[in-house]
């Protein structure tokens, strides 16, 4: 089979395309024929050795992915040879082929198609663990999403809806700022790139908290970092949540008094280890969100495919936050 394989530490132009031997399922495992596979930003820094754990090389990227089930391993029980499911692989993904724990497999639904397969489990997922099991949303609060037109951040939009909040986006360009809006967003807020000097960046505070009103935001959903981090808490509520998600800006430093002040909690959102420590959990937040899926609350937004042997190009136009919702490969 041929797969875009990691070799050497570096960027997406380090990525190579070889033949490699078929992968072979072990007892609870299952082979699946790959059809596409989402692009997220953990695929660009686990190829940098700047991931939270780094598999031995050579390896693909790609954490999610839809495909065939093109055989299973004796002790499997769940899924069977044509079934068409939705992968949780951690990487290995940018291949024609790829073994994945059973556990890890999910039945598709019936009127999904496999590029929206592969861009759901993982935004979808993390932004549902966030939201729900970390955040506590509840209906009727204020929900600030920074970087709202990328795959976590427009899963964090339309989940917020479904739950029943207000819900504000930050983008950086008008683009997104529409995008954002169709995706149902009740308000969105433009910011400026940075980096920020000081002034910059108590004009940002000011941006999100005239955003958010008053009160300011219950729950913020920071899939950013950088200085956006610390102007985003600056505008929270009192007793409001704070959800560590990503750092594409840089991994911030944020002043602790202002969580004194606040009242408020800064919460770290790892949904990959959530999942290996709590499979009922993740059993039963996949069913919710399936539920939206099949009820028209959520729709993933793919807005760019690359072929496999582009599998570098569809990483690096991600890593330079070119991309709007999600970017897929697909093997066809």
């Amino acid at each position: 089979m041929k797969a875009i394989l990691s070799k050497v530490v570096g960027g997406p132009e380090t990525l190579v395309l070889e033949e490699v031997p078929d992968p072979v399922p072990g007892p609870k495992q299952v082979l699946l024929a790959v059809k596409a596979c989402g692009v997220n930003f953990p695929d660009t820094l686990i190829i940098e050795d700047r991931y939270q754990f780094r598999p031995p090389r050579p390896f693909s990227p790609g954490g999610e992915v839809a495909g065939v089930v093109e055989a299973v391993g004796p002790e499997v029980k769940s899924v069977k040879v044509g079934d068409r499911v939705i992968g949780s692989t951690g990487h290995g993904g940018m291949a024609e082929k790829v073994v994945v724990d059973e556990f890890r497999c999910i039945p598709m639904a019936e009127n999904m198609p496999f590029d929206e397969a592969s861009a759901f489990i993982l935004t979808y997922g993390t932004s549902h663990h966030a939201l729900k099991d970390r955040g506590q949303l509840k209906p009727g609060e204020t929900l600030l999403v920074l970087g709202a037109a990328g795959g976590v951040g427009l899963a964090a939009v339309e989940l917020g809806k479904a739950m029943g909040a207000r819900v504000i986006g930050a983008v950086s360009s008008q683009e997104k700022a529409d995008l954002v809006k169709a995706r149902g967003a009740d308000d969105v807020v433009i910011y400026p790139q940075g980096p920020f000097d000081r002034d910059g960046r108590r004009q940002l505070a000011e941006l999100f908290k005239k955003a958010c009103g008053e009160k300011g935001a219950d729950v913020i959903y920071d899939a950013v970092g950088g200085d956006y981090a610390e102007a985003a808490l600056r505008a929270i509520a009192w007793e409001g949540r704070f959800l560590v998600v990503g750092f594409p800006a840089g991994i911030p430093s944020l002043p602790l008094n202002l969580t004194l002040l606040k009242g408020c909690q800064v919460v770290g959102v790892f949904w990959g280890a959530w999942v290996a420590r709590n499979p009922q959990g993740f059993a039963a937040s996949v069913a919710e969100l399936m539920d939206f899926y099949r009820r028209g609350l959520v729709k993933p937004y793919v807005s760019a495919r690359f072929p496999l042997e582009r599998a570098g190009e569809a990483i690096a136009h991600l890593a330079a936050r070119k991309a709007l919702g999600k970017v897929v490969v697909v093997m066809e």
